[in-house]
């Protein structure tokens, strides 16, 4: 799905839910030191060396993926609230801006 107005990003559910929070951009899980509890994970992708860092993370946005993907299955066993396929999340979202993320409707919300 294409983004909408400013302020908004909608992706694909990918798990249910909905949380507020800081986030937190990483381009590899290298970077998962810099992770804090309670942020919310923004990345381009997730494959299931990420998942370590799911313990951190109240909430998941990515780029690509799917509801079927190791990722949107992983959050859903930790009750992340998550929305995938979020085109261009990197980029649209700063650096420990507030987002909520609506894993319910596939919305992202920039505050």
């Amino acid at each position: 799905r294409d983004n909408r107005a400013d302020g908004e990003l909608r992706g694909a559910p990918a798990s249910r839910g909905q949380v507020t929070g800081p986030a937190r951009i990483l381009h590899s899980p290298e970077e998962g030191d810099l992770l804090r509890p309670g942020e919310i994970l923004v990345c381009a992708m997730a494959t299931p060396v990420w998942s370590p860092l799911f313990s951190v993370v109240v909430g998941i946005i990515t780029e690509t993926g799917g509801a079927l993907s190791n990722l949107a299955i992983t959050a859903r066993e930790y009750g992340i609230p998550t929305v995938v396929a979020v085109k261009n999340a990197t980029t649209r979202i700063r650096d420990g801006q507030i987002v909520t993320v609506d894993g319910t409707l596939g919305a992202v919300w920039l505050h």
